[in-house]
């Protein structure tokens, strides 16, 4: 059905009402992770490091490694030793 303008009102509602749904399905996710982290700091752990933990293990392999070697590399740039190098 075509509405004044040309444009299809009852599709377009049908998209929005998509988008709309979705969206609250990822605010209720949302949520779910932010009361996993809580539970998680309860439990005495550094809920920065396990993000950082959870967004490598996103990486392929040899990107985690890559980019653990250029972090060694600036480390030794500045002096400093690079992880595990204590």
């Amino acid at each position: 059905m075509s509405d004044p303008g040309g444009v299809a009102g009852d599709q377009l509602r049908a998209f929005v009402e998509r988008v709309q749904r979705l969206e609250e399905e990822i605010r209720v996710i949302n949520d779910d992770k932010a009361d996993i982290y809580k539970e998680a700091k309860g439990e005495g752990f550094d809920t920065k490091i396990l993000k950082m933990v959870i967004r490598d293990l996103r990486k392929q392999p040899h990107e985690r490694e890559e980019q653990a070697a250029v972090y060694d590399l600036y480390m030794a740039a500045l002096g400093m030793a690079g992880p595990g190098g204590d």
